[in-house]
């Protein structure tokens, strides 16, 4: 909503200042179209975070996350480097297009 108000002084800042006699108007035209332009890219970037953010009632607690440091990390099994290099290359990729 606050998007459109900025859009709409925008607009109105700028029409103003093509249709402004005076100094005076002139400059107040140019003050309401920066100020809602800015305005307006400032929330269209603060619409586009929030619309990709993570609600709070889903980030993990303090509490949480040092419990997850915590608990023991189980190894991971690796294949030796000697099997690891003989698989390469031996026609079985099937990840590839023939």
């Amino acid at each position: 909503m606050t998007r459109w108000i900025m859009l709409g002084l925008t607009i109105l800042g700028f029409a103003l200042v093509f249709i402004a006699k005076s100094p005076a108007l002139l400059g107040l035209g140019l003050l309401l179209g920066i100020v809602g332009m800015i305005g307006f890219v400032f929330a269209l970037a603060a619409d586009r975070i929030s619309a990709s953010a993570r609600p709070d009632a889903a980030m993990a607690s303090i509490e949480d996350l040092a419990a997850l440091n915590k608990r023991p990390q189980r190894p991971v099994a690796q294949r030796p480097r000697a099997e690891a290099q003989a698989n390469v290359g031996d026609g079985n990729d099937t990840d590839r297009a023939s």
